[in-house]
């Protein structure tokens, strides 16, 4: 549903966003209390963002999309690049390194946009709509991508979807209505 304030919710946790009230913990660690500076380079270090749309920097090509990261990380640009390189070549888009995302179709852009959120190997991956904006072909692709990180690198995934059969492939499911979440899936079939 819309409007129920799924992307607020996540911009929180992603600490993109401060609420108006409450605690959130990192690590054991409250995180409201933290300079801007001081909260970029923790949301730089433990969290990676999939928006809906990709959010890619269009004077950018896809390979220094994927460095960008790092480099704000402090990585040397020669440790950037071969990261960056890895992660295209694991999503089978090195082959568009070179290109602009105008030049990707909106499945690449998305994979891209997924490559750029793993750049500096966070503990978490938040995933707004990730599948919201492509065609059936291009979702299945993304959801395979997810759980296949999910799997192979034990990558914690939080992420917000319209999608019920992606969403039956999670552990764990909660519904947000009214602001208000809840617990629909916990290792079985979303109800």
């Amino acid at each position: 549903e819309s409007g129920t304030g799924k992307s607020t919710l996540l911009h929180i946790i992603g600490l993109l966003d401060r609420p108006t009230e409450g605690e959130l913990l990192l690590d054991g660690r409250g995180c409201l209390s933290l300079s801007d500076e001081k909260t970029a380079q923790l949301r730089n270090r433990f969290i990676g963002f999939v928006f809906q749309f990709h959010h890619l920097l269009p004077e950018f090509t896809s390979l220094e999309n994927v460095m960008l990261p790092c480099l704000v990380a402090g990585k040397t640009f020669e440790d950037a690049k071969s990261r960056a390189i890895s992660l295209l070549d694991k999503f089978e888009i090195e082959s568009r390194a070179y290109h602009f995302p105008n030049q990707l179709s909106g499945g690449e852009q998305q994979r891209v946009a997924l490559a750029r959120a793993l750049a500096n190997s966070p503990q978490f991956l938040i995933a707004d709509e990730p599948t919201g904006n492509l065609d059936e072909r291009h979702s299945h692709e993304i959801e395979e991508l997810l759980c296949r990180m999910n799997k192979e690198e034990n990558l914690t995934i939080l992420l917000a979807t319209h999608d019920i059969k992606l969403a039956e492939r999670a552990k764990r499911v909660y519904l947000l209505t009214g602001g208000m979440l809840s617990a629909i899936k916990s290792e079985g079939k979303v109800e």
